[in-house]
């Protein structure tokens, strides 16, 4: 009878010995996980590079002076119509659109000039560009004085300034995203090195802003795109 007993106490501690052994083995794994997930670094990746422009807008402004609203209208007309044919050599016409006239009265104003009465009206009007053919408006821009030759009164406009855009940069950002991930894992890796670890997976990721600037003053065709990433990597 104490036999039976024995062997079914025996059948009984087993698993419980085995129950046991797994559990203190999740324990472990479990506290060596939680400190393994206390262990990162945050870094961050830098990429950038220059790109050409891929859109253009050239606002081409005159202004047209006349003693009567009639007389200035039919100027403004003249000279719209030098432009348009300047721009057409090079540029189809659903790039080049035309502003209404801004006009001023300088008799309402009471502008004057000694010795010489000023026309009463100036109207001020702009013909605006918008291309993708970069070389071809910067060809234009430096023949624009065959305007002037022929009567039309260009202004060199603060308000209505030339602007190169980039806007391809969606085609641009994974390959930069790519780049600055790889530019924190060599960051990331110099610490671990420093301290004696590795690393491991990316804990958490944010991707910075994009920003796009021209290069330089003077050359605002090219533009420079940067980007930072601030990564945590796991150490192991």
């Amino acid at each position: 009878m104490m036999e039976r007993h024995r062997e079914a106490g025996i059948w009984i501690g087993v698993p419980l010995a085995i129950g046991v052994a797994l559990a203190g083995w999740f324990v472990g794994h479990a506290v060596r996980d939680a400190r393994t997930a206390d262990r990162y670094v945050t870094v961050k990746g830098f990429a950038e590079r220059e790109v050409p422009a891929n859109l253009a807008l050239w606002p081409v402004v005159f202004s047209v002076t006349a003693d009567d609203l009639a007389t200035l209208q039919s100027g403004v007309n003249a000279n719209v119509a030098k432009v348009h044919a300047f721009l057409a050599r090079e540029f189809p016409p659903e790039e080049i659109s035309v502003s209404s006239p801004r006009i001023t009265d300088r008799e309402a104003q009471g502008s004057v000039q000694a010795g010489r009465p000023l026309d009463r009206y100036v109207a001020e009007t702009v013909v605006t560009l918008r291309t993708g053919k970069i070389d071809a408006v910067r060809s234009a821009m430096a023949r624009s004085g065959e305007l002037v030759s022929q009567g039309v009164a260009l202004i060199r406009s603060y308000e209505y300034n030339t602007q190169y855009l980039f806007t391809d940069l969606d085609k641009t950002k994974p390959e930069m995203i790519a780049e600055a991930t790889r530019d924190a894992r060599k960051a990331a890796e110099q610490f671990a090195k420093d301290s004696g670890s590795r690393v491991g997976a990316i804990r958490n990721a944010q991707q910075g802003l994009f920003s796009v600037e021209d290069r330089d003053p003077f050359s605002p065709q090219i533009k420079k795109v940067r980007v930072v990433t601030t990564i945590q990597f796991f150490l192991d």
